[in-house]
């Protein structure tokens, strides 16, 4: 895994402390070069566009990984158009980065792999770096799905945020300032996000 670009997809709707420690265990656990983060466009199967947009999220992400030079996000979902299928990232991601990819996941959405596009061309063509979850237990990657594929887990505590209670916390006009980088809190007052009910 050393020197590889670990890449951390989602909607980061917002983007939290739980992904940047996700991302800071991957760089120092299997000495990554780079932890890519890619934002969503459209997520696949969704009926209604996400509030706010792609360029708030992309902005935020932005934001939130400046002052690291091992940090970096990607435009290549926000800018294809269309639903955002994380085979179609990582192939890309491969022409663009030879040195080789890693796949960041949270356990509890490797658990749903199945229902993606081309899961086992995924599983296939990238080792996943997993992230803990609560109440999934390794062994749940012991399957025949998995067989063609690397799973590697991160040593790091369950990270228990989740972006959509700090949306509605804000919606509440509580404050998020323990749970995402001061700059991310500072633009979401800025710019009104989450203050409307979803």
């Amino acid at each position: 895994m050393k020197g590889r670009v670990g890449v951390l997809g989602g909607t980061f709707n917002p983007i939290h402390n739980g992904h940047l420690l996700i991302a800071e265990a991957a760089l120092r656990e299997y000495e990554l070069s780079l932890v890519l983060f890619v934002p969503n466009a459209i997520r696949p199967g969704s009926k209604k566009p996400l509030r706010p947009g792609k360029e708030d999220r992309f902005r935020m992400v932005q934001l939130a990984v400046a002052d690291d030079p091992k940090l970096e996000v990607s435009r290549i979902e926000v800018d294809r158009g269309g639903p955002s299928y994380t085979i179609d990232t990582i192939r890309a991601l491969k022409e663009d980065y030879r040195q080789g990819i890693g796949f960041i996941v949270g356990a509890d959405c490797l658990l749903q792999i199945d229902r993606w596009k081309e899961p086992e061309a995924i599983i296939a063509s990238v080792p996943l770096i997993v992230a803990p979850r609560s109440g999934v237990a390794s062994s749940s990657f012991e399957r025949k799905l998995f067989d063609e594929g690397s799973v590697w887990p991160l040593n790091m505590p369950e990270v228990n945020l989740s972006s959509t209670v700090l949306r509605e916390r804000v919606r509440r006009g509580e404050s998020i300032a323990d749970s995402v980088p001061a700059c991310v809190a500072a633009y979401i007052v800025e710019h009104g996000l989450y203050r409307d009910a979803e």
